[in-house]
């Protein structure tokens, strides 16, 4: 399926009279405001005010993945239902407690109201709606299955979102290990090692060596402290500079950190739990595995993963088997290569 062009779009308040005369009013993302007056128009209402819409005071409030998820669980609920789709948005609209998720739900509404299908309404909010999402519902229109590939949709981010908690949980022990450490380190050498200095010059002769690197470390702590700390920040805001622009150092990181103790299981298991739902998501909903790919590569979370299943789909493409690109791959575990073996044998 094509991706459609991401346009830029400003959000615009409308006010105006439907063809009976009843006052209506709402949002619409659109390029610009003759646009918006050509499309109002189109659905037989007068606009009588179009104006951009203002940024809420305090800045805008952030839509979540979670946030997400419930839309597509409650758009699958009233639907299932019977609730035509336009009054589905209105109600999921009406429901939501955050602003910012509010007015996109009314935004995707005046889209559908003009004869956009779902698909394209969703595609003008990239930010949110990833192509994972708009495949699948672009597969349920075509197919006459939304609602039930809506409930997919639904079931895969929640499971997402709960991996996701997972994944901090299980990291926020040996982070929490290690900042602890650095600050217990720091108060000794700043506070406990001085009281000892005296002492260890009026014991006489010359210091274990160890002991003379405790004591110049303190001394060093001491007067340079913000020295280190500042040092420690900058390193860390140009690692995440670095990784932003440069891809290939944002590969070298990934790289290293699936090699690193600890955290690196981690981030294999995750990937790996990523890249399974996502296929089994989109396999079942009938989508092909070379299409499919390209959509499980966009959700990996890892580019050393990205690249390789990017890579799957090629030679996919070609005719090879995909037990085959996984095993060589040489990122997941035989378990892993063994299932897909047998899901594609039965």
């Amino acid at each position: 399926m094509a991706k459609s062009a991401a346009k830029s779009t400003i959000l615009f308040e409308w006010e105006g009279k439907n063809s009976t005369g009843h006052k209506q009013k709402g949002i619409i993302s659109s390029p610009n405001a003759e646009l918006v007056k050509a499309k109002l128009r189109r659905q037989g209402i007068i606009p009588s005010k179009i104006k951009k819409k203002r940024k809420d005071f305090g800045g805008k409030q952030k839509i979540e993945a979670g946030d997400i998820a419930l839309f597509a669980r409650q758009l699958t609920t009233m639907m299932g239902a019977g609730v035509p789709m336009v009054q589905s948005f209105e109600i999921v609209a009406n429901g939501m407690d955050n602003k910012s998720m509010r007015d996109m739900v009314n935004g995707i509404k005046t889209e559908v109201e003009s004869g956009s299908n779902l698909t394209n309404a969703l595609r003008k909010y990239p930010d949110q709606f990833d192509d994972l999402f708009c495949s699948l519902t672009e597969a349920g229109e075509q197919s006459g299955t939304l609602e039930t590939l809506l409930g997919e949709i639904a079931t895969y981010k929640e499971k997402s979102e709960s991996l996701k908690k997972k994944i901090k949980k299980a990291l926020f022990y040996p982070v929490a290990v290690l900042i602890v450490a650095f600050i217990v380190t720091a108060i000794l050498l700043v506070f406990v090692v001085p009281q000892f200095e005296s002492l260890f010059v009026g014991m006489g002769g010359d210091l274990p060596a160890f002991t003379k690197m405790i004591v110049n470390a303190s001394e060093f702590m001491q007067k340079w402290w913000y020295v280190l700390f500042g040092g420690v920040a900058l390193s860390v805001w140009v690692f995440a500079q670095a990784k932003k622009r440069s891809k290939a150092f944002a590969e070298l990181l990934d790289r290293v950190s699936l090699k690193a103790p600890v955290f690196g299981d981690i981030a294999v298991k995750a990937a790996t739990a990523r890249f399974s739902r996502t296929l089994a998501t989109m396999s079942k909903a009938g989508v092909p595995l070379v299409e499919a790919m390209e959509s499980v590569a966009g959700v990996a979370g890892n580019s050393v993963f990205e690249k390789a299943i990017l890579k799957m789909k090629d030679e996919a493409a070609t005719g090879q088997r995909l037990t085959t690109s996984i095993e060589t791959s040489g990122l997941f575990s035989n378990m892993v290569v063994q299932m897909v073996s047998i899901g594609e044998e039965s």
